[in-house]
């Protein structure tokens, strides 16, 4: 048996003994839910992922469903798993399954990476364990499997070792048992090839990992080059009426939080105020916007920057109730969050208790 089948063989043997077995996905596993877990599951932890993943298809169980939703329940839906942009995708992915391929997932690969959301990796997972087919993976837990295994230098992000890491990744295919090799190299990553301290001596291939061997596993694969994540500061409007419902306001469907309902946002206080005076009495009786309580700020990391969110709060206002039919603005009242697509830092901050800045 040569290396590369010997290879394939081992971690299925592991995977059978040790591999998980009872995801939600996997039974059906069906091309929608094999689909919906993987975009899921993208920068996303397994046990993050289930209980939205069980909500999800609860709601809408099938591409026909989700295809129909309004946009709000899908982002309701998602509201919590962060990086909306996925949630986006998938909605109009499955539209164009509707609209192009008569309601179902392509098994097509070409088909499939046409639709929004769906890359490389994601496509291989989708056809490999929805059908069987030959299809390899290559996402984080399978870079770091290959790097180590092959001592690939360079971080694989980049894009020649990237290409390198997939012709390997293609090359340890095995011909059969498509469905359990994929998850077994997601599972083998993430329970046992882990980024910090992984378990090498109970390794099923540590045999012919380079890295074991080389005594190099804490150095591959290469780490990301560093870069200081700049820092922005805006200022958010908490305004609330006499019945405690509060106004939300429906970002831009492009950007930070698109087509997400959040708190109106400003660059700073003074424009904030500003924001809430043009609005007088637009959307509340004249109110004298020079007195907000100022909370305490809010931070937020995104992948390229971190924001610090300084709430202003103002209670007890006389609600103007035509803004319920504005499509931009809108008061709701607590027990109607959950129904919308809310950014997380922003519903925890609604939920919380109102704390007000240490002078």
């Amino acid at each position: 048996m040569n290396a590369h089948a010997d290879y394939a063989t081992r971690l299925l043997a592991w995977f059978d003994v040790h591999g998980r077995h009872d995801l939600p996905w996997q039974h059906p596993r069906t091309p929608y839910r094999v689909w919906l877990s993987e975009i899921m599951l993208q920068q996303t932890q397994v046990r993050v992922v289930i209980p939205y993943f069980e909500r999800f298809v609860a709601a809408l169980p099938d591409v026909q469903a989700l295809a129909s939703a309004p946009q709000d329940t899908v982002l309701a839906l998602w509201s919590g798993l962060g990086y909306y942009a996925r949630a986006r995708n998938l909605h109009a992915a499955a539209q164009r399954c509707v609209d192009m391929h008569g309601g179902d997932l392509p098994r097509d690969p070409v088909a499939l990476l046409e639709l929004p959301g769906i890359g490389r990796s994601t496509a291989g997972a989708i056809l490999s364990q929805a059908w069987g087919d030959p299809f390899a993976i290559l996402d984080g837990n399978v870079k770091r499997v290959l790097a180590r295994r092959h001592a690939v230098e360079g971080w694989p992000g980049q894009p020649k070792v990237e290409t390198r890491l997939w012709a390997i990744a293609e090359g340890l295919l095995p011909a059969n048992r498509l469905a359990d090799y994929t998850q077994a190299q997601m599972d083998f990553g993430a329970t046992l090839c882990t980024r910090h301290n992984p378990a090498c001596l109970l390794c099923p291939v540590n045999a012919d990992c380079a890295a074991f061997l080389q005594g190099r596993v804490d150095e591959l694969p290469t780490p990301r080059p560093a870069k200081a994540l700049p820092e922005r500061e805006a200022s958010v409007l908490l305004l609330e009426d006499g019945q405690g419902r509060v106004l939300l306001e429906k970002r831009p469907p492009t950007g930070v939080w698109a087509s997400l309902w959040s708190l109106p946002q400003a660059d700073d206080d003074a424009q904030a105020l500003d924001w809430l005076a043009g609005q007088s009495p637009g959307i509340v009786d004249p109110v004298d916007v020079d007195s907000p309580r100022r909370l305490q700020p809010v931070q937020h990391g995104f992948t390229h920057f971190r924001l610090r969110l300084q709430p202003l709060h103002w209670s007890g206002l006389a609600a103007r109730h035509h803004v319920r039919d504005n499509d931009r603005l809108r008061w709701v009242a607590r027990d109607e969050l959950a129904t919308l697509g809310i950014p997380a830092p922003i519903r925890t901050l609604l939920l919380a208790p109102r704390v007000a800045q240490e002078d």
